[in-house]
């Protein structure tokens, strides 16, 4: 591995402000932009990784272990943080040695902010969990400094553990039409997400494709979470002409939708029939219990930890790719063929 006299040696400077710069403290000592490129381009070439371990063991004493941060988006889809961190822990437990979790949280559509990515200083690799269609773009053209895997989310830069989601939404389309559904719904959560997108366009080009009704009107967005479940499903039923079946692309959508059904009267399954995704937990304790894609989170998670772990141990390079394929699970608010 490339060390720092190394890399100042190929950049033409010293030891002192290569280290100054690969540390993130180039602006504060008022290094000239050329100069730290030249000093990044420098530990590119070499394949630089700065040793985190040590210098923590310098600093404390102490046996330290390699640590991958987790970069999970502030929105309301951190619900599904406990099915991933499961996942993660049973997957560090088949290791060979000790890693350590460091838990980031970030706003959506900022992860330019967090510098970290492009120092490198902080963590040995990373892991980044539903970014936004912005935070996307921005990864795309940034020079990040870790060993990087997106998870939920495709790239041909960064390895990548992701799901089918355009199969999730076929899925759900071709249940109703062998439900014998003619008119059917659809409600989105209102958030910038790839995943989201793509599981709305199998639904509705599905639905297209087996002739059934998916009228403008019973497409509705909302906030993801049950109290937006609850307005736009009230927004769809309210009409004299309504769907006889609901896919939400979200189990906290689909409970609010159940209680807007139950306020209505609208008996489910006998009137309407409910399909949710992500298969959360709540799902099979709401009334009806709810049938739901599955997403297989905890596999994900364990695929993300051997991916991220490979490319920190230089086994892999990027982009390494996987693709994982969502289930349903039929329970009574929509009890399958």
């Amino acid at each position: 591995m490339a060390s720092i006299k190394e890399i100042a040696a190929l950049a033409k400077v010293s030891q002192g402000t290569a280290s100054l710069v690969l540390n993130g403290k180039g602006d504060q000592f008022r290094i000239s932009a050329p100069t730290q490129e030249r000093i990044f381009a420098a530990a590119r070439e070499l394949d630089y990784r700065p040793n985190i371990s040590a210098k923590r063991l310098r600093s404390s004493g102490e046996t330290v272990a390699p640590i991958i941060a987790l970069f999970w988006t502030m929105d309301p889809r951190s619900q599904l943080i406990g099915r991933y961190l499961n996942g993660i822990q049973k997957a560090i437990h088949r290791l060979d040695r000790e890693y350590e979790i460091l838990i980031q949280p970030y706003v959506g559509s900022q992860l330019q902010a967090e510098k970290s990515l492009v120092t490198g200083t902080r963590f040995n690799g990373a892991i980044i969990a539903l970014p936004t269609e912005e935070d996307e773009r921005y990864l795309e053209q940034a020079d990040i400094k870790v060993p990087l895997v997106l998870y939920q989310r495709s790239s041909d830069k960064y390895c990548s553990v992701n799901v089918d989601n355009y199969l999730s939404g076929q899925k759900v389309a071709n249940l109703f039409a062998k439900r014998g559904h003619r008119k059917v719904g659809l409600l989105v959560p209102d958030i910038s997400s790839t995943a989201i997108r793509l599981r709305m366009s199998g639904f509705v080009d599905t639905c297209r494709e087996r002739g059934l009704l998916l009228k403008e009107e019973y497409i509705q967005y909302g906030s993801f979470s049950e109290l937006g479940g609850y307005q736009t499903a009230s927004a769809i039923f309210s009409r004299a002409d309504r769907p006889s079946a609901l896919f939400c692309i979200s189990d906290q959508m689909a409970v609010g939708a159940l209680y807007a059904l139950h306020e209505m009267n609208l008996s489910v399954p006998e009137q309407v029939e409910v399909v949710g995704h992500d298969d959360d937990a709540v799902s099979e304790f709401s009334i009806p219990p709810l049938s739901t894609v599955h997403l297989p989170v905890e596999e994900m998670a364990h695929a993300c930890v051997n991916m991220v772990v490979d490319l920190m141990s230089h086994k892999i390079a990027a982009p390494v790719s996987r693709l994982f394929e969502s289930t349903l699970i039929t329970r009574k608010s929509c009890e399958g063929e």
